[in-house]
Order: C-alpha cells, then structure tokens, then sequence
C-alpha cells in the first residue's frame, strides 16, 4: 500500500521556492547597472579652468564619444568610440540619430585623448552638428594629480 503524505512531517515542496530564486537572481542580473568601463588608452589633456562635471549637474541623455589618438597598425585613422565599443563613422551617424529621434537636441561630451589628430575630433563634430546635435563639450583633467600615470610605448 502507498503511503499517504502527512503535511504535519515538516517536508516541503522545494520547487516553488528554487524557481524564486532563480528568478531573482534573473531579475538582479538583467537590472545591474554595470559600471562605466573607462577607455585606459586616452590620456586626457590638463583643463584647470574649465567647469567640474558631476553626475549630479549631467544630463541622463549625455552621450560620451571617445576619440582616441593613432596607431600606426591598430588605428591608422583613429579610435571612435561609445562605451568602449568601437564604432565607424557611419555607425555614429546613424546612433546620434536614432538618439535625436529620441530625445531631440542632447548634449555631446568627446573624450579625445590630448594626441588624437584634430581631423579625427573635426570628423566627430561634423557628425554631430549635421544630426543637429550644438550641446558638444569636450572633456579634460582639472587636476594632472588625479590623471592615471601611464607610459606610453
């Protein structure tokens, strides 16, 4: 004869409360705001005198392009890139549009490093002002103390 569960034995259906927690570690995992990987191959040029940006007084909608100087075998025409992702320049035309559709006019922040070729920095411009992006600010170190010290080969 098959014996009859008795509910009062302390055992528990474990089920219910593994697919829980399997959900919540879905959940955390989706919804972690990862942490901003910085791009360690620029070097940002000194800026003393210019205004301090906190998160506190940047717009949420604030897009940070980076410019980064030439490489003769890695990037004999420049490093343009958002979020550490590389991108071309007609990849960028096209993300500051669909950012444009989005929001309307944003502020632009270029992160160029102090050795990037002025035309790649011009090239970045040019697209954003022909999206009708004029918010563009440039980003430098306010204190050289504060700037990572690194050697370049």
């Amino acid at each position: 004869m098959a014996r009859k569960r008795n509910s009062e034995s302390g055992e528990m259906n474990m089920t219910p409360m593994i697919d829980v927690v399997f959900q919540l570690i879905i959940f955390f995992v989706v919804t972690l705001r990862m942490t901003k990987e910085e791009n360690k191959d620029i070097d940002l040029e000194n800026g003393k005198n210019g205004d301090t940006i906190t998160a506190e007084n940047m717009p949420v909608q604030t897009l940070t392009i980076e410019v980064a100087r030439r490489h003769p075998i890695l990037a004999p025409h420049g490093r343009i890139s958002i979020n550490n992702a590389t991108c071309t320049m007609s990849q960028l035309d096209g993300i500051l549009k669909k950012r444009y559709a989005k929001f309307g006019s944003f502020p632009v922040l270029i992160k160029a490093d102090k050795d990037a070729i002025h035309e790649d920095v011009r090239k970045v411009m040019d697209k954003c002002t022909a999206n009708g992006v004029w918010k563009v600010g440039f980003v430098a170190v306010q204190d050289p103390k504060d700037k990572t010290k690194r050697r370049r080969p």
